[in-house]
């Protein structure tokens, strides 16, 4: 279980509109590499964790993700404050929608942190790439910064739980496989 509290992780203050920005900046709402994404990957994929350390990072992970949607919902809202439709509609955002596919979860548990591993670096490399365009304009910049910043401590952490799992099935001689795969199929595929 964890608490809300009404504030932001890192404040958000930004007092001149930017459509072109934002839309920039919305690329983290939803999508592969996207803050949502991530979140339901993670809250989901702890279910599979075969220890207590490994879940309790997905859990931890998972909900300050949701935390960071919300800091970039922040973002594109001060962005596009007191914008004409126009100035917006002309800015819309132009990609896939979010579905569950995005959510990456297989079910075993190495392939799932080596997923989330590489989805941390995808989300750090995005955020690289925001920074090179608003380096300039701090009010915008900071709050990305520690979004960066976080997501190469969540890739660490996801570091930390992929070792603590390796030696768990490693000291049982399963080292990098789901044993639950390895059981023969009953199932027939004759025609009946």
């Amino acid at each position: 279980m964890w608490n809300y509290e009404k504030r932001l992780q890192y404040p958000v203050n930004i007092k001149t509109p930017n459509a072109k920005i934002a839309q920039f900046i919305m690329s983290q709402y939803g999508g592969p590499d996207g803050e949502i994404g991530a979140s339901m990957r993670y809250l989901s994929q702890r279910f599979t964790m075969p220890n207590r350390m490994a879940m309790a990072v997905l859990n931890d992970i998972g909900t300050e993700e949701l935390a960071h949607l919300e800091m970039v919902s922040t973002i594109v809202h001060q962005l596009t404050k007191d914008l004409s439709m126009e100035e917006i509609e002309k800015q819309a955002a132009g990609g896939v929608p979010f579905n569950a596919c995005e959510f990456q979860s297989k079910g075993d548990p190495i392939t799932d942190l080596f997923e989330d591993l590489a989805a941390e670096q995808k989300a750090r490399a995005t955020y690289d790439n925001i920074l090179r365009v608003v380096r300039d304009i701090p009010e915008i910049a900071d709050p990305i910064r520690f979004l960066r910043a976080r997501e190469v401590v969540h890739f660490q952490r996801f570091g930390e739980a992929l070792r603590s799992v390796q030696e768990q099935l490693d000291a049982k001689n399963f080292y990098a496989f789901n044993p639950s795969f390895d059981c023969p199929c009953e199932a027939s595929c004759k025609n009946s």
